[in-house]
């Protein structure tokens, strides 16, 4: 069996987990979607075909077209008259500047968190990530690239400014295919891990001016990374 066919079984086996609160099950449908998404197994500029996806899901339509009305407002699809949803495919120049906006979210979020987040929150973003180091050990890219989300979500969380987390967080779930992208080639996903390393002890000393400048160049190499990875133009 091919990764894509264990992938895809795991994700129905994900949705078909007896859920029997309606909010619940469209939640977990959407999570199916969106990593099928960032995985490529539907692609940028795709038409999603409910009656097959909702098969290969097990699951009826009313929860798929509930769950792709939240990836709609992530960004991630594109809802269309007369065309259903289709995957937001952005230009090199959008996703540019997409990573340039976050970039600078997440300096400011860094310098805000060095003097803001209490010890429990720099203890769990610490622990966050020590398992995400175990999953890159064991080579799952997905369960690595979830962890790390969580751990820039949780860095951005601490800044305590909602304006700034409510931003981060809707410029980020447009460019989730991005950064699960630019870790696709094994001779470069270690950079990330020493970006991390790096992310992590100034967080640690809560020096802020050293991460918020590692912040910023963490976020520049992703888009050296997937415009290698997608071929797109380095200078867009």
């Amino acid at each position: 069996m091919d990764e894509q066919s264990v992938s895809s079984n795991n994700t129905a086996k994900a949705v078909d987990g007896g859920a029997t609160d309606t909010r619940l099950l469209t939640r977990r449908v959407a999570d199916a979607v969106r990593d099928m998404i960032i995985q490529d197994e539907i692609k940028a500029g795709e038409r999603i075909r409910e009656r097959t996806l909702a098969q290969r899901l097990n699951v009826s339509r009313t929860p798929l077209r509930e769950s792709l009305k939240i990836l709609a407002t992530e960004g991630l699809v594109e809802l269309l008259p007369n065309r259903g949803a289709v995957v937001v495919d952005p230009s090199a120049e959008e996703i540019h500047d997409m990573l340039r906006v976050l970039a600078a979210l997440e300096a400011l979020a860094g310098e805000l968190a060095c003097a803001r987040a209490s010890e429990a929150e720099l203890a769990e973003i610490k622990a966050r990530h020590y398992e995400m180091l175990a999953d890159y050990a064991r080579g799952d890219r997905l369960a690595y690239f979830k962890r790390n989300q969580s751990i820039h979500l949780a860095l951005v969380a601490a800044s305590k400014n909602k304006c700034l987390i409510e931003t981060h967080t809707r410029i980020n779930a447009q460019l989730y295919r991005v950064r699960y992208r630019s870790n696709l080639q094994s001779e470069r996903w270690h950079t990330a891990i020493e970006e991390h390393e790096l992310i992590l002890k100034h967080l640690m000393a809560r020096d802020a001016p050293a991460l918020a400048h590692t912040l910023g160049n963490h976020l520049d190499s992703t888009w050296e990374k997937v415009a290698e990875v997608d071929h797109l133009p380095a200078d867009a």
